[in-house]
C-alpha cells in the first residue's frame, strides 16, 4: 500500500523485490502477464494500436477540470482520513505477521470513489451539492490514503523499528548491543523527522520523468486507468457492483474473525491451530489456519509467489529444520531453546536473510544497470535530436518520433499549468534536513549528526535512482537501500558505539527518502494521466504522509499494548522482519564469528543459490521465466512456516476455478472479493485489540491433542480413583 500498500504477474511477480517490503501491484501484473521487459519494437506495435482506440480525454473533453485548490476538498480529506485508518490497520496486520503486503491502491481508489459518490448524491437529492465529485478529487483521495497508509510500511513498525526494542533483542540474544523500546512520543516525532524529505527531493525532476522520458510507471498508470473508468457510465456502474461485492464479503470476514475469537481462550487454540494435516505436520508449521486475510491475499497476488512460498516452506520445514534438528548437539549446544539464536533458529533466520541479501543484490544490479542504460540512452537521444533540428524547427513524424496524441498534448498541458518552484522543494529540502541534523541524535544518541549529513548528500542521487527504476519496473527496492544503510552505518560506528541501533535508525532514514520518492513519482504519473494538478498531489502526499505520521503509530502501540507476546516466534504476530533487521544490524557490527557451526558455509551456499535462481530466471526469458521461483517469497517461509502459504494457495485455488468456470466475472470481481476478505479481518484486529487491552477473555479454547495426550489428559482431571 504504500505505499500502498506495494510485480510480474499472478504469473508475475511481486517480490521484493520485497514483498513486504516492495509492494507491488497486482493489477498491474496481472494485466503484465509476466512481460515486464518488452522490446521496443513490441512497444510501438501497442503505441499503434492504441492509435485507433477512442481517446480517454475525448470522452472528458466537455468536463470542466478544477484548478489545483478545487482539487483538495474538506470531503476528500474527511474520506481519506477514514480509509487510512481502515489501511493501516490492515497494513499493520500484514506487517507484523508474516511481513507480505500486497497493493491496496485498487480497494483505496474503489473506497474513495464509492463514499463521496455516495455522499455527493446525497447532497445532489437535498440540493446542497456545490461542487461535483471529478476523476481528480478521486486521485486526490487515493494519493492521501496510499501515502497515509504506507506510513504503516516505510515507519519500520515490522521491521528496523520494532528491531531496536528489549523484546527483539532478547529474543535475538544481543540486548547488550543497545536498545530502544517503542513510545508513543519519540515514534511521532521520528516519522514526522524523517518521512517528508523524500517528497522534496524529486520534485523538481517531474518533467523529466513524467513527460521527457515518458517513464511508464505501471502502477501509477494502472491506477489512472481504474479512476478514469470509475467516471465514465459504463465504468461507475461497475464500480458500484464491485463495492457491493467487496462490502458482502467484507461482512463475512469481520463475522468471521469475530466467530473465531471465542475459540482462542488459550495459547495455541483456536480455528487458526487446526492440524489440518495432522500433529506432525502441524508441529513444522504445515496447516491451514483459516485465515480470510491470507486467502484474500493469495488471490490477489500472483500464482508464482504463492508456489514460490509454498516451496520454500517445503524446503525449509519439510527438509532443512529436520535434518539440522538431528544435528543437535553437535552443530549447536544440545541444551538450548528451540527459539535461541545460539541454536536451530540461528540457521532460520541467517539463512533466510542470506536469500534475501542474494535476491536483492542481484535486482538492485539489474534494476541500477537498466535505470542507468535508460538514462544514459534518453540523455543522448535528446542531445541528438536537439544537434539535429534547430530551436523553432519541429522533427518530422516518424516511427520514431511518433505524432503527439490528442490525450498527450492535452494533458502535458495541463501538467505543465501549475509548476512547483525549484527554489521551494530545494529549500524544503535543506530545512527538513538541517532540522532532522539536530534533531535525530537527540532522540538516538549512538546516531551522530555526520551521519546523517551523509546520508542526506546521497539521498538526492538514490531516491532519484529508485524513483526511475520503479518508473521502469514498477519496483522499488526501498528496503534493500535500507539495507544498505544498515550495513555502511552500523559498521562504521561499530560494535562499542551502539552500531547496532545507528545502522537501524540510518536504515529507517534512508528508507523513508527513497520509499516517499518514487511514491510521489507514482503520484505525479497518476495525476497526469486523470488530469490532477502536480500541486494538488504534492500537497495530498504531503498532508496522507502526515496523518500516517499520527495514525500508523498510533494503530502500531495499540498492537504493542495488547498482545504481550508481539514479536515472539510462536505468537499471534510474530514481526518475523523485525528479528531479521535485528540479525542484520549485528552481522554489520560484529561479522559471522558468532554463528553456529556451519551456518555460515549454508548462509554462502543459499546466496549463491538466490543469485542462480535469478540468473536463470532471466536467462530463460519471459515465456519460461515466468515459471521460476522466487528467491525472495521463498525465503519468507525459512523462519516463519508455511501454514500462511497454505492460505494464500488456497485463495489461488478459488481463483485458478473461478477463472476457469466464468473468466469475465473473475476478472471484474476477484479483487473486490480478496480486498473485502482482507479488510473485513484486518479491521477486527480492532475491536479484538480494545477487548484485549480491556482484560476481556475469550470463553472458549479449542485445542486439538494426540489420542495419547487426550488420555492422560482425562486421566489427570479425573483424579486418583
Amino acid at each position: 500500500m504504500r505505499k500502498g500498500d506495494l510485480t510480474p504477474d499472478r504469473d508475475r511477480v511481486t517480490e521484493e523485490h520485497e514483498l513486504q517490503e516492495t509492494r507491488f501491484n497486482p493489477e498491474t501484473e496481472r494485466n503484465k502477464n509476466g512481460r515486464q521487459y518488452q522490446r521496443e519494437d513490441e512497444e510501438e506495435e501497442e503505441e499503434e494500436e492504441e492509435e485507433g482506440e477512442e481517446s480517454v480525454e475525448g470522452i472528458f473533453e466537455s468536463r470542466e477540470v478544477p484548478s489545483w485548490k478545487k482539487q483538495l476538498t474538506v470531503r476528500a480529506f474527511v474520506v481519506s482520513f477514514a480509509l487510512s485508518i481502515l489501511f493501516s490497520f490492515i497494513v499493520m496486520k500484514l506487517n507484523l505477521t508474516t511481513g507480505i503486503i500486497p497493493s491496496l491502491n485498487v480497494s483505496a481508489g474503489l473506497l474513495g470513489f464509492f463514499f463521496v459518490k455516495s455522499w455527493t448524491k446525497m447532497l445532489h437529492k437535498s440540493g446542497l451539492l456545490k461542487q461535483p465529485f471529478t476523476r481528480q478529487e478521486n486521485t486526490v483521495i487515493q494519493t492521501c490514503v496510499v501515502a497515509s497508509s504506507g506510513i504503516a510500511f516505510s515507519g519500520g513498525f515490522g521491521t528496523y523499528l520494532f528491531a531496536m526494542s528489549e523484546r527483539i533483542a532478547n529474543h535475538s540474544g544481543d540486548a547488550a548491543r543497545g536498545v530502544k523500546d517503542p513510545s508513543l512520543g519519540w515514534i511521532i516525532a521520528f516519522l514526522f523527522v524523517v518521512s517528508f524529505l523524500g517528497l522534496f527531493s524529486v520534485v523538481p525532476l517531474r518533467k523529466i520523468m513524467i513527460i521527457d522520458f515518458k517513464l511508464t510507471y505501471p502502477s501509477g498508470t494502472a491506477t489512472a486507468h481504474l479512476i478514469n473508468s470509475f467516471h465514465t457510465p459504463q465504468g461507475a456502474k461497475l464500480a458500484k457492483e464491485q463495492v457491493r461485492v467487496l462490502g458482502k464479503f467484507f461482512s463475512l470476514s469481520f463475522l468471521w474473525g469475530f466467530f473465531q475469537w471465542f475459540f482462542t481462550a488459550g495459547e495455541n487454540c483456536g480455528f487458526h491451530s487446526f492440524p489440518t494435516f495432522g500433529l506432525r505436520a502441524y508441529q513444522y508449521k504445515f496447516y491451514f489456519d483459516f485465515s480470510a486475510t491470507y486467502v484474500g491475499v493469495g488471490m490477489i497476488c500472483p500464482y508464482i509467489i504463492n508456489i514460490s512460498l509454498l516451496l520454500g516452506g517445503i524446503l525449509s520445514w519439510g527438509l532443512m529444520w529436520p535434518l539440522i534438528e538431528t544435528r543437535k548437539g553437535d552443530w549447536f549446544p544440545a541444551d538450548v531453546d528451540s527459539s535461541s539464536m545460539n541454536g536451530l533458529q540461528a540457521y532460520k533466520v541467517f539463512i533466510a536473510v542470506a536469500m534475501i541479501l542474494g535476491d536483492g543484490v542481484y535486482n538492485f544490479c539489474k534494476v541500477l544497470s537498466r535505470t542507468l542504460s535508460g538514462l544514459f540512452k534518453q540523455l543522448r537521444g535528446e542531445a541528438s535530436c536537439r544537434t539535429s533540428f534547430s530551436r523553432d524547427e519541429e522533427p518530422p513524424a516518424s516511427p520514431l518520433t511518433p505524432k503527439i496524441s490528442y490525450d498527450d498534448q492535452r494533458r502535458t498541458r495541463f501538467f505543465l499549468k501549475d509548476q512547483i518552484p525549484s527554489w521551494f522543494a530545494g529549500g524544503g529540502y535543506v530545512l527538513i534536513a538541517s532540522v532532522s541534523i539536530a534533531v535525530l541524535p537527540q532522540m538516538f544518541d549512538q546516531l551522530r549528526w555526520y551521519y546523517i549529513l551523509v546520508i542526506y548528500v546521497f539521498a538526492p542521487i538514490l531516491a532519484f535512482c529508485n524513483a526511475y527504476g520503479a518508473g521502469l519496473t514498477d519496483w522499488s527496492l526501498a528496503s534493500t537501500y535500507g539495507k544498505l544503510a544498515i550495513f555502511t552505518i552500523g559498521a562504521w560506528a561499530g560494535s562499542d558505539h551502539g552500531g547496532v541501533l545507528a545502522g537501524l535508525a540510518a536504515c529507517g532514514v534512508m528508507m523513508n527518502i527513497v520509499s516517499t520518492a518514487s511514491d510521489l513519482t507514482q503520484d505525479f504519473k497518476t495525476g497526469y494521466l486523470t488530469l490532477s494538478s502536480p500541486r494538488a498531489m504534492f500537497v495530498s502526499q504531503v498532508i496522507g504522509t502526515a496523518i500516517g505520521c499520527l495514525v500508523s503509530p498510533c494503530v502500531f502501540w495499540l498492537f504493542y499494548k495488547a498482545f504481550d507476546d508481539l514479536g515472539l516466534p510462536n505468537s499471534k504476530y510474530p514481526a518475523p522482519f523485525a528479528t531479521v533487521y535485528r540479525s542484520m544490524a549485528k552481522l554489520g557490527v560484529e561479522g559471522v564469528s558468532s554463528l553456529p557451526r556451519d551456518c555460515l558455509v549454508l548462509c554462502y551456499a543459499f546466496f549463491g543459490f538466490a543469485i542462480l535462481i535469478n540468473v536463470v530466471k532471466d536467462g530463460l526469458g519471459n515465456r519460461w521465466g515466468r515459471f521460476v521461483p522466487l528467491p525472495m517469497a521463498m525465503a519468507i517461509p525459512f523462519f516463519l512456516g508455511p501454514y500462511f502459504a497454505i492460505d494464500m494457495c488456497v485463495g489461488s485455488l478459488i481463483l485458478f476455478v473461478w477463472e476457469r468456470l466464468d473468466a469475465p466475472k473473475a476478472e471484474a470481481f476477484a479483487t473486490a472479493v480478496a480486498s473485502g476478505l482482507i479488510c473485513g479481518d484486518g479491521i477486527w484486529t480492532l475491536p479484538s485489540s480494545v477487548l484485549a487491552i480491556a482484560g476481556v477473555e475469550p470463553p472458549i479454547c479449542m485445542k486439538f491433542l494426540s489420542s495419547e495426550t487426550n488420555h492422560r489428559v482425562d486421566k489427570f482431571l479425573q483424579g486418583p480413583s
